[in-house]
């Protein structure tokens, strides 16, 4: 089935054309009955050349639009990947942190521990040996009938002292201890 368009139409379209470059686009083209008017021929043709020309325009962005979706999907594919691969190397480098604070924490535990022992040590020495000695010369004051009373008031305070500084150490040693315990604030 071919469609004839009135005189008016027909003189209205090609107006249109020529006037602001407009034609009938799609597949009613393809029904127009142009003979005996080539004027009219030389329309559909050109509108046909016209069509195909923006249908190819249109593929070609369509294509393009495709291949940059195409790219884009792939680059988001590649941010998630780096993502997911960057957060997992955030917790294993959050869990080689508190690995190695807790070791370090054990390390400096051990080393004032260590330190205590070797100052409760030295102090049990110097205490025990001031004691030995105070009371040795105490005792060969009295064998050899010297004077006792200076030197017996001497060990008396001597032994005081010793004993008072010895509990003095070990409340100092078990209050850096008890101070240095992570949860000290929880037990109060």
């Amino acid at each position: 089935m071919k469609i004839k368009f009135c005189e008016d139409t027909r003189t209205n379209l090609l107006e249109l054309k020529r006037k602001k470059g407009i034609t009938v686009e799609g597949n009613i083209l393809k029904l127009i009955d142009y003979s005996d008017d080539p004027e009219m021929e030389e329309y559909v043709k050109e509108s046909i050349k016209l069509q195909k020309s923006i249908q190819k325009k249109r593929l070609e962005v369509t294509k393009k639009v495709q291949s940059q979706n195409d790219d884009l999907t792939q680059a988001k594919a590649e941010i998630e990947r780096v993502n997911s691969e960057l957060h997992e190397a955030l917790v294993k480098a959050e869990d080689a942190r508190e690995t190695a604070l807790k070791d370090l924490d054990l390390l400096q535990k051990k080393t004032q521990l260590g330190l205590i022992r070797t100052i409760v040590k030295v102090a049990l020495i110097v205490i025990v040996s001031t004691g030995i000695t105070t009371t040795g010369l105490y005792m060969f004051s009295i064998i050899a009938g010297k004077e006792t009373q200076i030197i017996g008031n001497a060990w008396s305070n001597m032994l005081g002292i010793l004993i008072t500084n010895s509990f003095s150490i070990i409340g100092t040693i078990m209050g850096v201890k008890y101070a240095s315990k992570t949860d000290a604030t929880e037990d109060i």
